[in-house]
């Protein structure tokens, strides 16, 4: 187990290994891309959903069950799907990052917005407040942080599944995995699978972090200095 390390450790660190078009820099490039593509394609799909049954509050048994359906999706089985429709190429890796991000977007934005007191949105109301202007002043803001939690575990769910696009011949870090399991190259397999540990476990913290700064009760300013 010693010896296995520190040939782990020799690997990562290693310059030539960081170097090249199958360097760990370019297929940290290419995972981030991957990554980040289909999780905005999975917001700019999800997130009208989760806010217009979360605003009207119809349309939401329904919403949230093809949501789970895709969840429950096998992602190799939904890549193979596709890639014998459309043929070798990235659509089938997106289409099931995306299928895969989706039901965080939709169910979190959805309880964000259904966590919204009735009385603001009555009291927005009250004030002449279009329907339009209710979801945009109020009650979207006052979702966004669960709906910036749904964005964070959408992100990290595909950043640790987009290892999938070396199984129809990509690259990403999953490169490292799918070419050391076919040369028995079990420190190029736990190479790739510490990368893709790091990255989910980076993007996540940063994430928390923005979050946390976004979304942070204010501090009361007031100080009291009695003894």
């Amino acid at each position: 187990m010693g010896e296995l390390l520190k040939d782990l450790g020799s690997w990562l660190t290693s310059g030539d290994q960081w170097s090249g078009v199958d360097g760990i820099a370019n297929r940290l490039a290419e995972h981030l891309e991957y990554s980040l593509i289909a999780t905005v394609i999975a917001a700019v799909i999800a997130l009208p959903i989760g806010l217009l049954i979360g605003h009207t509050g119809r349309g939401a048994f329904l919403a949230i069950n093809l949501s789970s359906f895709g969840r429950a999706l096998p992602t190799v089985g939904l890549i193979v799907l596709v890639f014998l429709a459309s043929g070798l190429s990235m659509t089938p890796v997106y289409v099931s990052l995306v299928a895969l991000a989706v039901p965080s977007i939709v169910t979190n934005t959805y309880a964000g917005m259904r966590a919204v007191d009735p009385e603001v949105r009555d009291a927005a109301r009250g004030q002449g407040m279009r329907a339009h202007q209710v979801l945009l002043r109020v009650e979207v803001p006052l979702a966004a942080p669960l709906i910036m939690t749904g964005l964070r575990l959408a992100l990290i769910q595909v950043v640790a599944t987009a290892t999938i696009a070396a199984y129809v011949s990509f690259g990403g870090l999953g490169r490292y995995v799918f070419d050391g399991l076919a040369q028995r190259d079990l420190v190029q397999v736990l190479g790739g699978a510490v990368l893709v540990a790091a990255v989910a476990l980076v993007l996540d913290l940063a994430l928390a972090g923005v979050q946390r700064a976004l979304f942070a009760p204010p501090k009361d300013s007031r100080t009291d200095h009695t003894p």
